[in-house]
């Protein structure tokens, strides 16, 4: 089943002292090491972040970075989609940098994909709660959620959910702990991630 992905990689990691969360390590890679080989069979895999080196990620991703920098994930969400030009696959998964698990998350979504009626976008449901940084959303919908955000502004500081509003979803419970992700040092630790 076709699919693009894009990896949101430019937050701030205040909570982490400013140190970026794609560079930590796990197992000797990097978490965006990770987030990209998971993602190895998307048409096309856009990291949104700061530069690093494509060739030293599975995929050869294009880098791109939000306008301006630091701008929120609904920034990052627009600028990986807008990067390049239509057609795009179906579906589009959509991650977090920062999630150790999402080789697991991909093919819990992709599964749901399959088996369902392609209606709806699915959103991992972790713990009671929706995550709209760890889903698979149908690309005409976020297409069309896009162009209507743009019609009126830009991106820029705008909420996931104010982003999404025009997007059908479905919740796809997922394991507890799937999309877990490193915000503070006691999370990395937590992970299995390597603490600097």
């Amino acid at each position: 089943m076709r699919f693009d992905a894009i990896v949101l990689a430019g937050g701030r990691s205040s909570r982490l002292g400013g140190v970026a969360k794609a560079g930590l390590l796990l197992g000797g890679r990097t978490l965006l090491q990770h987030a990209c080989s998971a993602l190895v069979d998307a048409d096309r895999l856009v990291v949104v972040g700061p530069d690093a080196e494509p060739g030293a990620l599975a995929g050869a991703p294009t880098i791109v970075r939000e306008d301006p920098p630091f701008a929120g994930p609904a920034a990052g969400l627009v600028a990986g989609f807008t990067s390049w030009s239509a057609p795009h696959a179906p579906w589009c998964a959509v991650v977090a940098c920062d999630m150790p698990r999402v080789a697991d998350l991909l093919t819990l979504l992709l599964a749901e994909a399959r088996a369902e009626d392609g209606q709806s976008s699915l959103v991992a449901l972790d713990g009671g709660r929706d995550q709209p940084l760890a889903a698979l959303y149908r690309s005409a919908d976020l297409a069309a959620a896009i162009d209507g955000v743009l019609a009126h502004g830009t991106a820029q500081d705008l909420s996931m959910r104010s982003l999404l509003a025009s997007v059908r979803t479905r919740p796809v419970p997922v394991p507890p702990g799937t999309t877990h992700d490193v915000d503070t040092w006691s999370d990395a630790r937590a992970l299995g991630v390597e603490v600097p």
